[in-house]
């Protein structure tokens, strides 16, 4: 069942080893210890990691981010908004979703008070329908295929 227990587990199993250096996160859309598969949760997990991944770029502090100048010239009570720092800085540290939501009450019930789980099924359902792949180039085939053929080869050879 997707919820909000599954979400907390998913972002904590995710979240550890990324901060320990690993490049890797494993279970991606799994249910049921992998026991299923979950075109929704292979969604929403692609939201947890895209977060995580922010979180691992870190926030950089020096004299450009840190504005000082800026802070001088607007001052405490000051509208830092209108600055073109505050613009610069913030399109950067801007967090965007697919799947979260982040509006106002009254605009999540008009819009249907759909919870994340069926927005990634909605999702999910209209990446399967429209979703039209992108051949792969000619190049990268012959060189995917050469990889397959040795591997091949090295498990006839360890066969033998």
């Amino acid at each position: 069942m997707l919820d909000e227990q599954l979400g907390h587990e998913k972002t904590m199993t995710a979240m550890l080893p990324a901060l320990t250096g690993s490049n890797i996160i494993y279970g991606m859309g799994m249910l049921e210890m992998g026991m299923t598969m979950s075109y929704e949760q292979l969604l929403i997990d692609q939201e947890i990691v895209r977060m995580i991944r922010r979180i691992l770029q870190g926030i950089p502090v020096n004299k450009e981010t840190i504005a000082l100048d800026v802070i001088r010239k607007v001052g405490p009570a000051g509208n830092y908004l209108g600055e073109r720092h505050t613009l610069k800085y913030m399109r950067q540290e801007l967090s965007t979703t697919n799947l979260i939501n982040r509006k106002m009450r009254d605009n999540w019930e008009n819009a249907g008070a759909k919870d994340m789980a069926e927005r990634a099924r909605e999702q999910a359902i209209e990446i399967l329908e429209n979703y039209k792949p992108i051949p792969l180039p000619e190049d990268v085939k012959r060189k995917i295929r050469s990889i397959v053929e040795e591997g091949e080869q090295e498990a006839r050879e360890m066969g033998e």
